[in-house]
């Protein structure tokens, strides 16, 4: 371990003072990371987790390594219309987690700030904008964002198009979930593949994108079941196997790849021991940093996140013989598309069937639709005699976070609900 702080160290100081040298260096610790997590992988994990710890940064690795392989995206940017021309989607948000591995999310950050992005925009943004600005993240050809569900996916990307030159394409999402959404939204998707088209000199062909959503759509039938195990089942994992799992939810769903590792984990846990601690079901984003969090979720036998929104955000068979249409629908009723009182009715659904023995929702800084909308969530949990826990903090400033107020609060929490009190905090 000496010698990786060494090394991350190494690259924050070139990235701060020789920008233009850094990003070879953070490949070159991506691709190390890579193989450590293939030939030495994280004992404390389910193999089910290692395997998919490997698989999410060799996506990122091996993109990032080959120019023109990739394009960027928002977390809701539809990866099988990329996959149709054999491009991998890397978003932002997962590209700046990816930097705080070097500690360079607070420079990026500070550097945004002081050339005048909001201080109260979203820090995932504020780190990809920070990143670009300082010369260290080297850009792609092209990128694709949707207005799904964050109001500053379409700055952002606007901001990067006129400072980095980087073209993209802009997805309007309606609210509304009828025909003529799906209609307005599908032509969109088409207009999106012709796009592609021109940019890659490949033809679409609308029989990969229907075997792509009919893999898509087996992924979600097993993943849904490994929900299910997970209520039964101690499958050890920790903190940041959710953030792995959310990313190839919304970045690798509809490959065989992803297919077979959920299958794999949906065999290997049930051999695995009984669990008999409380289950919880997570809410929003996932601060996998966290010191207090990471203390409770990392291989507890006592505590398993059993499932988190952010991963099953969309339950629902899509229509492979209309793949445009099935697609603009998935896009739009997606869980954290539209009114908030949407999303708490269906989480109240995804409780409904877990059976979760607790909710906690983290509300991440500079997410106004979490922060508005949680006791919204708070009132449907009372309801159904779930108890909730409502966190303040952030994904991945550590300085907007207090460590010592969120070990308070949720060892007060996992006592009430260790107890058998029915608590709302």
């Amino acid at each position: 371990m000496y010698v990786v702080d060494k090394y991350i160290d190494h690259v924050k100081e070139e990235a701060i003072n020789r920008p233009e040298k850094s990003w070879d260096k953070i490949l070159l610790g991506f691709r190390a990371n890579k193989w450590r997590m293939k030939l030495l992988p994280n004992r404390n994990l389910s193999r089910g987790y290692q395997k998919l710890e490997t698989m999410m940064m060799s996506l990122v690795a091996d993109s990032l390594s080959r120019e023109g392989s990739y394009v960027w995206g928002n977390i809701f940017a539809p990866c099988e219309l990329m996959q149709c021309f054999d491009l991998h989607t890397l978003s932002i948000e997962c590209l700046s987690c990816y930097m705080s591995g070097y500690h360079l999310e607070d420079y990026f950050i500070d550097y945004a700030q002081n050339i005048g992005i909001a201080p109260t925009l979203c820090s995932y943004h504020k780190t990809f904008v920070g990143g670009v600005e300082s010369k260290v993240v080297k850009k792609p050809e092209y990128a694709v964002t949707t207005s799904l569900s964050c109001d500053g996916n379409l700055n952002t990307f606007r901001y990067l198009e006129k400072k980095a030159h980087v073209p993209f394409t802009f997805l309007d999402v309606p609210y509304s979930d009828d025909k003529e959404s799906i209609a307005y939204l599908a032509d969109q998707l088409r207009a999106f593949t012709k796009v592609l088209e021109e940019r890659t000199g490949k033809t679409f062909q609308e029989e990969k994108l229907q075997k792509i959503l009919r893999t898509e759509n087996e992924t979600r039938r097993e993943l849904k079941k490994f929900f299910e195990y997970q209520k039964n089942y101690y499958y050890p994992g920790e903190l940041i196997s959710h953030l792995y799992m959310m990313m190839g939810m919304h970045l690798l769903i509809g490959t065989e790849e992803f297919l077979d590792l959920i299958r794999f984990m949906n065999e290997e846990i049930q051999q695995g021991e009984p669990f008999t601690g409380k289950k919880i079901l997570w809410i929003h984003l996932l601060p996998f940093y966290q010191e207090s969090l990471k203390e409770y979720f990392n291989s507890n036998r006592d505590y398993q996140i059993i499932a988190s929104d952010i991963i099953l955000d969309f339950m629902d068979e899509l229509d492979t013989e209309h793949p445009f249409e099935a697609l603009a629908g998935k896009i739009i009723k997606n869980l954290y598309n539209g009114s908030y009182a949407h999303k708490a009715e269906m989480i109240g659904q995804l409780a409904d069937r877990l059976k979760p023995d607790a909710v906690i929702h983290f509300c991440h800084w500079g997410c106004k639709q979490a922060s508005g909308g949680s006791i919204l969530l708070k009132e449907k949990m009372q309801k159904m005699n779930i108890p909730m826990l409502i966190l303040d903090g952030d994904g991945i400033d550590k300085r907007n976070s207090h460590d010592g107020q969120i070990k308070t609060r949720l060892e007060a929490f996992l006592e009430l609900i260790g107890t058998g009190e029915k608590t709302t905090c």
